[in-house]
């Protein structure tokens, strides 16, 4: 759809030259002087706002003549990993004891400072960390389950136990004879249309779904690792894979509602607020007012919107339903276009239904 409000085009116009990352697939610019459309965060010259339009889907800026920008490269970045760079995490993932070279990235076509460049941009490590911190969690699995020592340290490639030992308590915290006690959360990076998310989640289930982008970030990772005495590393477990596949559903417009185990560290004034958070219907929103009746606690409008933007585990815990009791878009940790663009979404994906206030 092209953009036509005002409004929004001196919205995304501003997002454009400043480089938002959350406007990233929320809307893609064409640029008529050029006919090539880029996403928010491209690096090119910026054009003169009489000389772009802006579209909701690049499927539209396609439709209307435009091709995509070599350099932002909007029908990747926008919404999917690079195939090559799928193709390298898929390699440590088939092979999680084997430490991943770059003359073997070569060998299929790979560039290896390609690989370099995007982890450390999208994960903020390197790819030689993300191979690390497979290992260690793969060995890790397998100390817990009363594997020696010995045996895990040569079985995950390393050529002397006191490499693994220095490698392991450098990612775990603790050499291998004391993380008996120790929790793993895993994080996995996964796309959306709107932007890429982190994806946490423990043996016991997921703890965090959030916007790579999202300011204090970092404070929800330490957060989340002192209240579950953890450590984060990269991996994927079942409950990650489930949520991976629920969250691709609910992009689609098949599903209304999730059922992947969630773990929600916090006080019990803020699970009791995550708890009526999840039942608030798909297309439909509350206020914060009425999130405080619920909890038999009119006044409490300043603590649930604390709690609210202290929930970890976006969308699936959906605190973008909450608006101002005027009708309002408040805050929301993704920005508040991802929480436009999220209730716009579903408001068509719940016809004949309209989205309503209650």
């Amino acid at each position: 759809m092209l953009i036509t409000d005002k409004h929004k085009i001196n919205e995304y116009y501003k997002a454009l030259v400043d480089r938002e990352q959350s406007f990233v697939g929320i809307f893609f610019v064409g640029v008529k002087t050029t006919s090539v459309f880029c996403i928010a965060t491209c690096r090119a010259r910026k054009p003169k706002q009489e000389n772009v339009e802006f579209f909701s889907s690049f499927k539209d800026a396609l439709d209307n003549g435009y091709r995509p920008c070599k350099i932002c490269k909007p029908t990747e970045n926008a919404n999917e990993t690079p195939e090559q760079i799928e193709t390298a995490i898929q390699l440590v993932k088939d092979n999680p004891k084997q430490k991943i070279k770059d003359y073997q990235l070569r060998e299929i076509g790979i560039s290896p400072e390609v690989v370099r460049r995007w982890f450390k941009k999208n994960y903020g490590i390197t790819y030689q960390t993300f191979q690390r911190m497979y290992r260690i969690n793969s060995a890790f699995q397998e100390l817990k389950n009363g594997k020696n020592t010995t045996n895990t340290a040569f079985d995950s490639g390393y050529e002397s136990l006191s490499g693994f030992g220095y490698t392991f308590k450098k990612i775990m915290g603790n050499s291998p004879k004391n993380s008996e006690d120790k929790t793993v959360i895993l994080i996995s990076r996964h796309t959306t249309p709107i932007g890429p998310m982190f994806i946490c989640a423990t043996e016991n289930g997921i703890c965090l779904v959030e916007f790579v982008d999202r300011k204090m970030l970092e404070t929800e990772f330490k957060d989340l690792q002192n209240k579950l005495n953890a450590v984060i590393v990269t991996g994927e477990n079942e409950h990650i894979k489930l949520a991976k596949q629920e969250l691709d559903e609910y992009f689609n417009g098949t599903r209304k509602e999730f059922t992947v185990k969630l773990i929600t560290p916090g006080t019990d004034f803020q699970n009791s607020v995550w708890a009526i958070l999840q039942d608030i219907p798909y297309g439909k929103t509350v206020s914060y007012q009425t999130q405080a009746e619920k909890l038999n606690n009119a006044k409490a409008i300043r603590a649930v919107a604390s709690a609210n933007g202290h929930n970890r585990i976006s969308i699936i815990i959906p605190c973008h339903r909450v608006i101002g009791k005027d009708g309002k878009m408040t805050g929301y940790g993704g920005g508040i276009e991802r929480k436009k663009w999220l209730l716009e979404h579903e408001e068509k994906n719940s016809a004949p239904y309209q989205l309503k206030i209650y």
